[in-house]
């Protein structure tokens, strides 16, 4: 399909939501209301496969502005650094908001990172196998001076994985055409490697290791539904 053809796509797509959306009104209802929040320090394991938090490592708290504005977005922010039997360390950062409309939507770390003079210098859309389902996800590089830190991250909208813009407004959408105001989770996995296939892999081992240590009825959540 031409480049051309996607883009007259995507712009029908949003039309007829917004039509749809003008229809129904605007939603009131909020999904967390229904189905609960996730208690984020309860809901990631400390502790899987090989991996454990690393107590060694200071928590640094984020500077006043930018807790004001994780605290306008977020109901709840977990940031862990985890490390390996071998010593490699991945950092976990996890952000729950219970209202994904337009103004509080889950902010993607390819905007998020510029923001905090880091530049975006790869820029894809991958899969991660979780018990024999895909997980999409999104992986970034991103360098601030001589610090390299691949990302690999992806967003629950709902029950839905988003891992572009276009992706978390459709969901958004989705949900409004049934009268609901989803919540949204997102999760980042980073490393510090100047070898970004390299980190890759290990994130693969991390997040199928954090998979597989979470109980089965609390996955929906952190890797919405699966698909084969």
């Amino acid at each position: 399909m031409s480049s051309a053809r996607r883009m007259v796509l995507l712009a029908m797509a949003f039309m007829l939501a917004g039509a749809g959306l003008s229809y129904v009104g605007r939603p009131t209802v909020y999904l967390a209301d229904q189905i609960g929040k996730p208690d984020l320090e309860a809901m990631f394991p400390k502790q899987f496969g090989e991996w454990r938090v690393d107590t060694s490592l200071p928590v640094i708290a984020p500077t006043p502005d930018v807790q004001a504005r994780l605290d306008a977005i977020y109901n709840q922010v977990l940031t862990r650094t985890y490390v390996n039997n071998a010593g490699r360390l991945i950092m976990l950062s996890v952000a729950y908001g219970g209202d994904q409309s337009d103004a509080s939507r889950a902010h993607r770390p390819e905007i998020c990172y510029p923001a905090q003079g880091f530049n975006i210098t790869y820029d894809q859309p991958g899969v991660q196998r979780i018990d024999g389902s895909i997980l999409p996800v999104r992986k970034l590089m991103s360098r601030f001076g001589d610090r390299k830190e691949p990302i690999t991250y992806w967003i629950v909208v709902g029950n839905e994985v988003a891992t572009s813009g276009m992706q978390q407004k459709l969901a958004q959408m989705r949900y409004g055409l049934r009268g609901l105001i989803a919540d949204g989770m997102l999760v980042r996995v980073s490393s510090i490697d100047a070898d970004r296939e390299h980190a890759y892999a290990v994130h693969a081992g991390f997040i199928a290791d954090l998979a597989a240590g979470m109980p089965p009825e609390l996955k929906p959540r952190a890797f919405g539904e699966p698909s084969l």
